[in-house]
């Protein structure tokens, strides 16, 4: 697979964009990178008919792919010569599912964001904090310092006293990091890295040296495989739009699910125009696109690319997909109100 058939849009300090570049890493996988702002607009996506506001995003051919969960799986049910990084036992695929949940559902990273300094200078830029006060809309404000302390400390005190307690060197007792580890580490990594984040007296090596000594494994195990894989290309949005247009789509059209709930609801059948986006952080954004497939894991919608100089003018169409988790559907009538 040549470099291109993979894109990865995304800012270089996103602890979200970690989990997917580290994949592609580990697993030996070639991709090009987009670079993006931390901060809306985002002229790079928009080409590409989305809306959705939330980094990384994935392409694989002309399919793309939202949210970091679902891009995980697709990556690991990619067909290439490479060993995959995911558990084959199911009790050890129970666990990947389980961290990734308590991780990216369970409160972890907000907790993690409460306690970024806030005297960081990207904290204090006005723009910055514009974007992110439309990103979180009316979520609630972040715990204060004191209650995300003890939260954070409960994930730590998790990993140090139960799968990591037996000395081993990855969650699940492979001989190199696995699926699980990246679900595990990402928010733990992120958050030891910022200076001022985790007070000294309570984290740490020496409080806990099972967790410390995991990440620096993992950041070990990173560094070696990209000097394997040397690091990727970067390329800009209109030469990433054209990879994507030029190339086949990675999966064959899907199905919808007559008799899926929200199907049913909403009275929705292939080919409607649909918006869909996430139901929590970000949600003021939604993509408009055609449906093509519905399945109980995701959501799959054509949206019209833009091309050309001229101002609205539109390209070939790309298949987005997104997860049903987190995520929500609406229809929309012929006359543009949304059902």
């Amino acid at each position: 697979m040549a470099p291109e058939n993979v894109i990865l849009y995304h800012y270089s300090y996103s602890p979200y964009a970690r989990r997917v570049a580290w994949y592609l890493t580990l697993r030996g996988i070639p991709y090009a990178q987009c670079m993006q702002p931390p901060t809306m607009p985002r002229p790079d996506v928009a080409r590409l008919g989305i809306e959705y506001r939330r980094i990384p995003i994935l392409s694989i051919g002309r399919d793309v792919y939202l949210d970091t969960r679902l891009q995980l799986i697709k990556l690991e049910e990619m067909e290439v010569s490479l060993p995959r990084l995911g558990a084959e036992r199911p009790d050890q695929r129970a666990v990947e599912r389980l961290l990734s949940r308590l991780m990216t559902d369970g409160g972890v990273f907000g907790w993690a964001a409460s306690l970024l300094p806030r005297d960081m200078p990207l904290l204090k830029d006005p723009a910055f904090q514009k974007d992110r006060a439309e990103f979180f809309g009316s979520q609630p404000r972040p715990d204060p310092r004191h209650v995300a302390l003890r939260e954070v400390a409960s994930v730590f005190g998790l990993l140090e006293t139960t799968l990591l307690a037996d000395g081993r060197d990855w969650v699940l007792g492979t001989p190199a990091p696995g699926l699980a580890d990246i679900e595990a580490v990402w928010p733990l990594h992120w958050l030891a890295g910022v200076p001022g984040a985790l007070p000294g007296d309570v984290f740490g090596p020496r409080a806990y040296p099972r967790v410390y000594a995991w990440i620096r494994r993992f950041e070990e195990a990173v560094r070696r495989a990209r000097g394997r894989a040397g690091r990727p290309r970067t390329v800009g949005g209109e030469e990433a739009q054209r990879i994507i247009l030029g190339s086949g789509y990675h999966e064959a059209e899907g199905r919808v699910d007559g008799g899926d709930p929200e199907v049913v609801a909403l009275g929705l059948a292939k080919g409607d125009v649909v918006t869909v986006g996430p139901t929590d952080f970000g949600a003021a954004r939604r993509d408009v696109g055609r449906l093509v497939g519905l399945d109980a894991d995701e959501v799959v919608y054509e949206t019209e690319t833009e091309t050309g100089a001229e101002a609205g003018a539109r390209g070939r169409p790309v298949r987005v997909h997104a997860p049903r988790h987190g995520f929500r559907i609406h229809g929309v009538r012929e006359d543009g109100v949304r059902l």
